[in-house]
């Protein structure tokens, strides 16, 4: 079949041809962030999920879908080895200026410029990512302590009151929120909290692994009461079906039940996977309807693509301890498995692989489901491992 359209779109956050399955979810978000603008008790969401289930594309579509009613959006991906200042100062100085644009600038919005500018300026030495240079004087005694709790606080509040001046809601959308430092996470929940109580419109949604649960909570105890934590997870059956087969629909293509089947069995319902075998699936068939044997091929392309890029890109930030930690991981099975399992595997004490472990949550390569329970953040990583790498 011709891969020129083909229609399936496997990538890192890249809008899926069928969005399917998430329709409430969606609805929720707007439901909630239409309260907090209108002044409404409401509280915003931090998805969390494995990857490859599509937090980043709901992040997307949430936030578009609220740039189309009005929101303003402060649009932040979370790298490691970024400050939280580096990254807000940027993204709300471009957010601040839309809101000055249009008609004659208003109060409130220049009070937010300059709490921005004594922002930047305070906390430019101690978080030395923060590069953004502002025209306007800071306000003095707002935004300057050099406290990020206090001066975080302080700009989203100024900020909120812009937006409610601006009759709109301010909405900082986060992707990989558990790269954030605790402590600077803390101070983001803090800020969040203080904006909340005085009912301001400025709020946040929020992606990340599933250890962003377990991260806010020791960052701030009441983080539980101000989000909605809603877990991601794998497409049911008839939602994945859907996934799959209706972008072909769209394109006059059909599946054979059989193809259907193998394509389900080998993606788990996984976003990211259906799209890759779907993808295959279309170019490796001869015509349409695509048959059985056309998906096994697939299967087999896929995972090659996927190893020496979905996967081989995550296997090489390991250390050679962190490789062979996840390789006895893998031997094991899918998981999630308990600790000492894993460090039997190895031959070693648990005490002695723990920095390791550590060490691989910290990379978002692992997460704890439970106290004592370890299992892989990257579905089907423990194939790919028994692929790469022998066990020793």
């Amino acid at each position: 079949m011709d891969p020129r359209t083909n229609p399936y779109a496997p990538g890192a956050g890249t809008p899926p041809p069928e969005l399917s399955g998430r329709d409430e979810l969606i609805e929720r978000a707007a439901i909630a962030l239409d309260r907090i603008r209108a002044g409404r008790s409401a509280r915003s969401f931090i998805l969390y999920g494995l990857r490859g289930v599509g937090k980043t594309v709901l992040l997307n579509r949430i936030r578009l879908d609220a740039e189309a009613r009005g929101f303003e959006s402060v649009k932040i991906e979370a790298p490691e080895e970024r400050s939280l200042p580096g990254l807000v100062a940027p993204a709300m100085r471009a957010t601040l200026l839309k809101l000055n644009r249009g008609e004659a600038a208003k109060a409130g919005v220049q009070k937010a410029m300059r709490a921005l500018a004594g922002f930047t300026r305070a906390l430019k030495l101690k978080y030395q990512d923060v590069e953004i240079a502002l025209d306007l004087e800071p306000e003095p005694g707002v935004a300057d302590s050099g406290d990020l709790d206090n001066d975080l606080s302080d700009l989203f509040l100024a900020v909120g009151a812009a937006a409610k001046e601006r009759d709109t809601a301010v909405v900082l959308f986060i992707d990989e929120l558990q790269y954030v430092p605790e402590a600077q996470l803390a101070s983001l929940i803090s800020a969040l909290h203080n904006a909340s109580q005085s009912q301001l419109p400025i709020t946040m949604v929020a992606a990340g692994l599933p250890q962003l649960v377990g991260q806010t909570g020791r960052a701030k105890s009441y983080a539980e009461r101000l989000f909605e934590f809603v877990p991601i997870d794998r497409l049911d059956d008839d939602a994945a079906r859907d996934a799959l087969i209706i972008p072909a629909q769209k394109e006059g293509a059909q599946f054979e039940a059989a193809a259907v089947a193998e394509i389900l069995a080998q993606t788990l319902g996984y976003p990211y996977f259906l799209q890759e075998w779907g993808k295959h699936s279309w170019n490796v068939a001869a015509a349409s309807p695509i048959k059985q044997q056309d998906a096994e091929q697939a299967t087999v392309d896929a995972l090659a693509e996927l190893d020496a890029s979905f996967f081989r890109v995550r296997f090489d930030r390991l250390t050679p301890a962190e490789k062979r930690y996840m390789r006895a991981m893998a031997e094991l099975g899918a998981g999630p498995h308990r600790s000492g399992d894993i460090a039997d595997q190895l031959g070693r004490k648990v005490t002695t692989v723990a920095p390791i472990r550590n060490g691989l949550i910290s990379k978002g390569m692992l997460y704890s489901p439970a106290h004592g329970d370890t299992a892989f953040t990257v579905p089907l990583f423990d194939g790919f491992m028994k692929r790469i790498m022998a066990l020793e």
